[in-house]
Parts: C-alpha cells; sequence; structure tokens
C-alpha cells in the first residue's frame, strides 16, 4: 500500500473513533484515537507500515491501560451523586387514589408528578386526601407512612 494510503487510513480510523466517543459518551473509543493519531503521525514520517500498525496498538494500550482508570475515576464521579429519586424522601405527599397493600392500589402527587405508593406498615389503609411522608424509594414506588394532622388541623376536604 502506498504511504499516502496509510495516512488517509489513520485520519479515518481517528475520526471514526473521535465520532464513535462522541456518539456513546461512554469512553469506549477515544483510546483508539490517540491510537490512530500515533499511527498517523508515523505515516506522514514515512515510517513502515509494521511501525505504524505496532504504534497504534501499542499507544491504544498505554492510553487504555494507563488512563482509563483515572478518567473512569474523576469523569464520571458525578454518577455517585443522588438523583431525582432520592428528592422524595422525608416530603409530603397527598393520597390521591387510596393506598391499600394488599389490594395493590395506592398513588400519591409529589410536585405534580403522580407516583405509585405502598404503605410502610403492610396492614395500613391510607384514604384518599390524606397526607402521607415518604420514607422509601423502591424503583419507581414510593413507600409512605401517613402523617399525623397536628392537634386542631381541619379534616381534608375530599375532591370531588
Amino acid at each position: 500500500m502506498a504511504a499516502q494510503t496509510w495516512i488517509y487510513l489513520w485520519l479515518a480510523v481517528l475520526i471514526a473513533s473521535i465520532v464513535v466517543e462522541l456518539i456513546t459518551v461512554g469512553l469506549t473509543s477515544i483510546w483508539m484515537a490517540g491510537g490512530a493519531l500515533a499511527g498517523l503521525i508515523a505515516a506522514a514520517l514515512h515510517a513502515p507500515t509494521w511501525l505504524q500498525i505496532l504504534l497504534f496498538f501499542g499507544v491504544t494500550f498505554v492510553l487504555l491501560f494507563f488512563t482509563r482508570p483515572w478518567a473512569m475515576k474523576y469523569l464520571n464521579a458525578k454518577r455517585g451523586e443522588a438523583n431525582n429519586n432520592e428528592e422524595p424522601l422525608g416530603k409530603e405527599v397527598r393520597v390521591i387514589e387510596e393506598i391499600n397493600n394488599k389490594m395493590e392500589t395506592g398513588k400519591v402527587m409529589h410536585r405534580g408528578i403522580e407516583w405509585t405508593a405502598r404503605a410502610k406498615n403492610p396492614e395500613e389503609v391510607i384514604s384518599v386526601g390524606e397526607f402521607a411522608e415518604v420514607v422509601e424509594v423502591s424503583g419507581v414506588k414510593l413507600v409512605v407512612e401517613r402523617k399525623l394532622k397536628p392537634v386542631g388541623e381541619a379534616e381534608p376536604e375530599p375532591e370531588g
């Protein structure tokens, strides 16, 4: 293969690796982009084909082996932060469908979003219009406890 062809080949691998990385955003092919850049530079300097290929695999391996752990630790650090599923914990919610674990029914409203809900106490039934406190998030369900109303507070008006 002509030297010019190898330059185009390495350029194509470099561009493809970067495009795949941009699409996947998972630190999957950026290491190959570094290897392709090394191969491209070697081809531009008229290095033999075997050396270009060796540089490609060598640089890719070195980048993958030595920089991936660092990159995963620092670039993905935000993944350990709380997500919106943990946000309802401790919040007051309004029951919009009777919560009855035995009947597997129950829905609550939290910040304008309807959530499936279950009572923490499996024997407890919480009626529509009552308020509850979120004590746990289990998948896409909120586990709640009836919120006792302060002394002197009026009964909630039924929705209708």
